[in-house]
Order: C-alpha cells, then sequence, then structure tokens
C-alpha cells in the first residue's frame, strides 16, 4: 500500500491544467525514484507470471505507452507494481508536438482527450534515460518487464515513414524487451494511414528485415508489437490480422513470438461524450469510453489470429473488472493508462488481482 492515497493528491492535480498537472507528477517521480520516498505512492506487486511472445511477464498489467514520453521515470512506475511498462512514443529528432491546450479532462466519463502529437526530447536523450534505469537489478528473479514505443516526426513525409521507424528500432533494440510500432496515433498526420494493406505490408516487412540483422548482431531477438486503432471496421482488422499472420507465424500457423498486437490507441469516436465539455476538442479520446470499441477490436483479432498469437489489450481500464473483460475478449495481458490518472496507483494492484483471481494462467 502507498504511504499517500492517490484520494489525497487527486482533487489538487485536477485543480491544475491536465498537462501541468501530468508534468507535475511526472517531475515529482522522477525525482523520488530510486530513493526510500518511492513508498508514498508504490504498490507491491501481484505475482502472477504469464509466458507471451517468449517473455517472462510477473503479471498480466502494464503501463501503456503515452505516460512517460522520455523514459526518464521507469523506475518510479516499476515501484507501482507493473508486470511491464511501456514508455515513448519516440521519434528520431526531438520535436514540441502540437500547439498547447493540447490535453482535457472529461472527469464525468473518467476520459481524456489529447492531442500531444509525439512531444519528445528524441532518440538520443531516450536512450540514455532508459539506460540509467535500475529496474533488471532490483526485480529480482523476475524484473519487470520494459517496451520501447517508437514513431516518426511530424515532419517526415509519409512515404518516408519506414526510415524513421528503423532509425529508431535500431536505437532501441539492445534496451528493450519489446518494441512497439505505433501506427495508430491520430495526432500525427497520416500515420493511421499505415495500417492499410500495403503500408502495413511494407512497413512489416522492412521491420522484420532490419530486426533479423539486429538479432544476428546482438544475439537476442525481440518481439515487435503493433498498435492499432479501436477506430477499425471488421474487414480493416482482418486486413491486418492477415499480414501480422504473414510475419508472425510459423508454417504451422502457431505464434513465432516474432510480432504482436497492441489493441487499441485512442478513438476519434465521441459517441459517448456528446455534448460534455471539451468533447469537440480534436485529439484521441481515452477512458473509459473506449473500453467496449477496444474490446470488439480484440474480439476480432483473437478470432482471425487464433489462439497462440499475443494481443496485449489497452483501452477503459478503471477498475479490476475491466481488466478482467479485456482478458476475457482475448487479451493475454492488459495496459492501464487514462485509469491511473483518475483511479492512482492502486489500480494496478487491483486490476492485477482480479486477473489472477477471474482467469487462470497460461503458461
Amino acid at each position: 500500500m502507498s504511504l499517500l492515497p492517490y484520494a489525497v493528491a487527486r482533487p489538487f492535480l485536477f485543480g491544475l491544467d491536465p498537462e501541468a498537472a501530468h508534468e507535475l507528477t511526472l517531475h515529482s517521480i522522477a525525482k523520488l525514484q530510486r530513493s526510500p520516498l518511492t513508498c508514498l505512492y508504490g504498490e507491491t506487486r501481484i505475482d502472477d507470471p504469464v509466458t507471451l511472445a517468449g517473455l517472462n511477464f510477473p503479471n498480466r498489467v502494464g503501463l501503456a505507452a503515452g505516460l512517460d514520453k522520455n523514459a526518464a521515470c521507469i523506475d518510479g512506475l516499476a515501484a507501482m507494481g507493473f508486470g511491464f511498462v511501456e514508455v515513448g512514443t519516440v521519434t528520431p529528432k526531438a520535436q514540441p508536438g502540437n500547439p498547447k491546450p493540447r490535453m482535457f479532462r472529461l472527469p464525468k466519463a473518467s476520459a481524456l482527450i489529447n492531442r500531444l502529437g509525439f512531444n519528445n526530447d528524441g532518440l538520443d536523450a531516450f536512450i540514455a534515460n532508459v539506460q540509467r534505469a535500475r529496474f533488471r537489478s532490483k526485480g529480482g528473479a523476475h524484473p519487470m518487464l520494459l517496451g520501447l514505443n517508437i514513431g516518426k516526426n511530424a515532419s517526415t513525409p509519409i512515404e518516408r515513414a519506414t526510415d524513421d521507424y528503423l532509425t529508431c528500432l535500431e536505437g532501441v533494440y539492445p534496451h528493450a524487451d519489446y518494441v512497439t510500432v505505433n501506427i495508430s496515433s491520430p495526432n500525427t498526420q497520416n500515420l493511421r494511414s499505415l495500417q492499410s494493406d500495403q503500408a502495413l505490408d511494407a512497413l512489416l516487412g522492412a521491420v522484420a528485415e532490419r530486426r533479423e540483422a539486429l538479432a544476428q548482431q546482438t544475439g537476442r531477438r525481440i518481439p515487435i508489437f503493433v498498435k492499432i486503432a479501436p477506430d477499425l471496421d471488421d474487414t480493416q482488422i482482418e486486413v491486418i490480422a492477415t499480414t501480422l499472420m504473414r510475419y508472425g507465424t510459423d508454417s504451422t500457423g502457431l505464434a513465432n513470438n516474432a510480432f504482436g498486437v497492441i489493441a487499441t490507441n485512442t478513438t476519434l469516436s465521441r459517441e459517448a461524450v456528446a455534448g460534455m465539455p471539451h468533447a469537440n476538442e480534436t485529439g484521441g479520446l481515452s477512458g473509459a469510453p473506449v473500453l467496449a470499441a477496444s474490446n470488439r477490436v480484440i474480439r476480432r483479432l483473437r478470432a482471425c489470429l487464433g489462439k497462440s498469437f499475443p494481443i496485449i489489450g489497452v483501452g477503459g481500464i478503471l477498475s479490476g473488472a475491466d481488466a478482467v473483460s479485456k482478458i476475457q475478449s482475448g487479451a493475454n495481458v492488459v495496459q492501464i493508462y487514462t485509469g491511473l490518472i483518475y483511479k492512482g496507483p492502486a489500480l494496478v494492484r487491483e486490476a492485477a488481482e482480479a486477473i489472477r483471481s477471474a482467469v487462470p494462467a497460461h503458461h
């Protein structure tokens, strides 16, 4: 249990501009991490190991990318009891993202809208921060896993997007347990077009080839996860599944631990929040309203991909029951982000305990 209940901190944080609260929280975690003061917000990690994509996850609850874009708080986040943490999205060059204000709370719906636009300090700063993290040495026999999420610069034309992904892949590869290729943020122009048939095939082909070269160099072959949007219809999901299967399964049709999928990113839909303050802001909506859409994509993916293909479920988890619903829809493990902002670190433990009680681990 953390010494400082989140219920005490939340009214203060929610009194601030959302991005200011975000920055203050990250700054505080960065300052306190690797010190005894992590007990102020730390949670004991629930032990619920599962093997997925050749990786040993200490439990089935992770942090989604986007909270710690510069990988500055990995050790602090590890203290919250996550089985895995994903940081980024990182782009080759530093970029400021979109103009402020660009983050909005919709408390009635337990939701956020953001149009941050991959604001980050660039690949070199990101890697330096990852190298400073100590979580692996502190994690005992089952250290937390680390996912590194990569994207393209806003200034890179979409035709050259693959170059940016390969630059980032090369940089992060030696330091990651898995790498996520983010092709689904709604806040980088044309990025979601990379989810279409030929674009995705070309991108994954290039990534797979470069990963083989890096595996030869490093002696480690790490899985690549592709992060997709919730706003896809069944036909689009089937196209993505077919492409993933081409690279991510062996000749017998079993997952070969090469590729996995993260479903889903934020939504452009506003149906669930129509009429609320800020509902019409441009950007991606996250939080409770995404739960059903994300679960629909997960169910469709699982039906298309078969039993063994790795799926990380994310979107709208604000309770243990929500986390279980993701697993029941077909996800192997889950991630939270907006739920952490509304519920605090205790949600990590609640979700991990609920999954452990409701769903037997598959090893």
